[in-house]
C-alpha cells in the first residue's frame, strides 16, 4: 500500500480523521484507553480491532451492536453494495474505501498520498473555488493585508473557512518560507498550555528531564494561527498579551526571556467585543489581536460556490478511497444549493465524504443526509449562533436596530430608550430556544455530548457548561 493511511470516522455531528501506523494493530472503541476513541453511544467500550497489513483486516471484540463491512461490487456497468457481518473473534479482510459500520458509526480507511495537502496549499479547493463577488473582494484584501506585519483577526461562523484564509495570508506574506503553526485554543488544556506554548527548562518540574522549546519558538520567522481564540482562559490571555507586546517568551523555569519573530493571525466565531463587555475576554488583548478584522460570509450567502466546492470534494474523496469519479444528480445539487449549511464548508465536505462512501455509483439526495433543513424550511430562526452572543439582526427585521449586552441595565436603540422589561423577556425566549435546541441535538446524537456540540457549532466546553446552566440532565453512556 503506497502512501499514508488514515481512518475517517463518520459519527453524528461530523467527521474525525486519525492517522494509522504503517503496521500493527489499532483498537477502536468508546473507552479512554483505546487507540482511537469513538465517543458514540452505539459503539462499545472495546468494539473492534484493525489489523494493518497488507492485507487490512478487522476483528469484532464482542461488541453489543456488531461490526459490518460494506463492499462495492460492480458488474455489467452497475454498482452494488454488499454487507458482511463480522463475527466476534474472526478476521474479515477489507480494502481502502470499504465502509465499516460500528453500531451506527461509519469508518473508512482512506489513502493520503505524500504530496496530498490537507485542504490547503496552492491546489486547495478554497484557493480556486472563489465565485462569489464578496469572497473575491475579501481574498483580494487579504492579499494586501498579508504584505504587512499587522495582526489579523478572522471572523465568521464555525466551518466557514477561516483556517484556509489564514493559510492564504501566510502564503502571500514575506514569511511564506517559514512555518505555519496552527493552535486550536479550545482544545488546549490550561494546565499544559504554559509549558506547551512557552517551553520549559530542564528541571523546571517533575519529568522535565531536558529543555524543550515552546510552540511559539518553533514558529520563528513564520505565522502562528490561533483558532478559536475566544475560548482562551483568562490566565492564558494575560501571558499571550505579554508575548504580543514584548515579542518575547519566558520558558517555565527560565531566567531570561527569549525573543521571537512571529506573526499572529487569530480566528473566532464569537463576538469578542461582546465578550469584552461580559468580562470573559481582555480588552487589551482584543485590541492587540484586532489589527485588522476580516469577516468571512457563511456558505448560505455565497450559494454560487456550493456546486464547484461539492464537485471538488467529490473528486478528492473518491480518489482517496480508490473509487472511480462519481456523478452528482441534478436533484442532489438542487438539495445542496437549497440547504442552509449551518456548519458551512466543513459540513459540506463532511456530507460529501459520507455520500461518496454510501452511494451506489452516483450521488443522490438521499446519500447526503441533510435532514430536510433547506432554505425556507427551518422551523427556528436562522443564523442564531449558540456560542455566547445572539445578534438580533439575524432574528427579526423589526429588531435590526437593537444591540444587546447581557450586562446592560438600559439597552439602547441607537439614540432611543428601549423597554428593559421587553428585553428581559426576549432574553428568556432566546434562552428557552437555545435550551430546546441543545435537547434536540442530544436526542439526535443518542446522548453524545461531543457530537451534539459539533452539530450546533458550539465548543464542547461551552456546551457542557450550558448543560448545567440550563439544568439539562447529563445523558448517561450506554455500556
Amino acid at each position: 500500500m503506497k502512501g499514508r493511511l488514515e481512518l475517517a470516522v463518520f459519527a453524528a455531528g461530523g467527521v474525525t480523521r486519525h492517522p494509522l501506523p504503517a503496521e500493527g494493530k489499532v483498537i477502536l472503541g468508546r473507552a479512554e484507553e483505546t487507540d482511537i476513541r469513538i465517543d458514540d453511544g452505539s459503539v462499545s467500550r472495546r468494539h473492534a480491532l484493525i489489523h494493518i497489513g497488507p492485507p487490512l483486516r478487522i476483528e469484532d471484540l464482542g461488541s453489543a451492536n456488531g461490526t459490518t463491512v460494506r463492499r462495492e461490487k460492480g458488474a455489467g456497468g452497475t454498482v452494488r453494495l454488499l454487507d458482511t457481518r463480522v463475527e466476534a473473534g474472526k478476521l474479515v479482510e477489507f480494502g481502502v474505501g470499504d465502509a465499516i459500520n460500528l453500531g451506527s458509526t461509519i469508518l473508512v480507511v482512506r489513502k493520503l498520498e505524500d504530496e496530498e495537502p490537507e485542504v490547503h496549499g496552492e491546489g486547495s479547493p478554497s484557493s480556486y473555488v472563489i465565485r462569489d463577488e464578496a469572497m473575491k473582494r475579501l481574498y483580494a484584501l487579504a492579499e494586501r493585508v498579508a504584505e504587512g506585519p499587522i495582526s489579523v483577526l478572522l471572523l465568521g461562523e464555525t466551518g466557514v473557512g477561516k483556517e484556509v484564509l489564514a493559510e492564504t495570508i501566510h502564503r502571500k506574506s514575506q514569511r511564506a518560507s517559514g512555518p505555519f503553526l496552527r493552535l486550536n485554543c479550545a482544545a488546549l488544556s490550561e494546565s499544559l498550555l504554559e509549558s506547551e506554548l512557552f517551553g520549559h527548562e530542564k528541571g523546571a518540574f517533575t519529568n522535565a528531564v531536558r529543555s524543550k522549546p515552546g510552540l511559539f519558538e518553533t514558529a520563528e520567522k513564520g505565522t502562528v494561527f490561533l483558532d478559536e481564540v475566544g475560548e482562551l482562559p483568562l490566565g492564558i490571555q494575560v501571558k499571550l498579551l505579554r508575548v504580543l507586546e514584548d515579542r518575547q517568551v519566558m520558558r517555565v523555569g527560565g531566567l531570561a526571556p527569549r525573543p521571537i519573530d512571529v506573526r499572529f493571525v487569530s480566528a473566532t466565531n464569537r463576538d469578542l467585543a461582546f465578550e469584552v463587555q461580559k468580562g470573559t475576554f481582555r480588552q487589551d488583548l482584543y485590541f492587540r489581536l484586532n489589527g485588522i478584522a476580516l469577516s468571512i460570509p457563511p456558505l448560505r450567502e455565497r450559494r454560487s460556490e456550493i456546486e464547484p466546492l461539492a464537485r471538488t470534494f467529490v473528486a478528492r474523496a473518491a480518489a482517496s478511497i480508490g473509487r472511480s469519479p462519481l456523478e452528482i444528480t441534478r436533484e442532489a445539487l438542487a438539495a445542496m444549493t437549497s440547504y442552509d449549511w449551518p456548519g458551512n464548508v466543513r459540513e459540506l465536505r463532511n456530507a460529501i465524504e459520507r455520500a461518496v462512501v454510501l452511494c451506489e455509483g452516483v450521488i443522490r439526495p438521499e446519500d447526503l443526509v441533510l435532514e430536510g433543513r433547506v432554505q425556507g424550511m427551518a422551523s427556528s430562526p436562522r443564523n442564531v449562533p449558540l456560542t455566547g452572543t445572539v445578534p438580533l439582526t439575524s432574528m427579526d427585521p423589526s429588531l435590526s436596530a437593537f444591540s444587546i449586552s447581557a450586562d446592560d441595565a438600559t439597552s439602547q436603540l441607537r439614540g432611543s430608550v428601549v423597554d428593559t422589561a421587553s428585553l428581559g423577556s426576549l432574553r428568556e425566549e432566546l434562552g428557552s430556544l437555545e435550551r430546546q435546541r441543545m435537547i434536540d441535538a442530544l436526542e439526535k446524537c443518542a446522548g453524545n455530548q461531543t457530537a451534539a456540540a459539533a452539530m450546533l457549532g458550539m465548543p464542547r466546553r461551552t456546551f457542557v457548561s450550558k448543560l448545567s446552566a440550563y439544568n439539562i440532565p447529563r445523558p448517561r453512556k450506554k455500556g
